[in-house]
């Protein structure tokens, strides 16, 4: 699977790796093996896990090249976005 970064997304990275060490290379394990893919916005899925007491989202679109990283974040709203059971293991 290819994988293609936005501008926006490689600059939100590099602002979570600051914040709370979050790499390039977590990014792209999490895509290609999630915790769970949800729904988002208008035609984009988001790929999640649970990380440091809290979920990275990745906001992505499947294109003919590959998955588009629209964005990257962190957040502590667990509950929110994760749907049904929270697999700890």
């Amino acid at each position: 699977m290819k994988i293609i970064w936005t501008r926006h997304a490689a600059e939100r990275q590099r602002e979570w790796f600051r914040k709370l060490g979050i790499t390039k290379q977590e990014v792209e394990d999490i895509l290609k093996n999630p915790g769970q893919i949800v729904p988002g916005d208008l035609e984009a899925k988001v790929a999640q896990a649970k990380s440091r007491d809290g979920l990275i989202r990745i906001p992505f679109i499947k294109t003919e090249e590959g998955y588009k990283i629209l964005t990257v974040y962190w957040t502590s709203k667990v509950d929110k976005y994760w749907k049904g059971v929270l697999d700890e293991g």
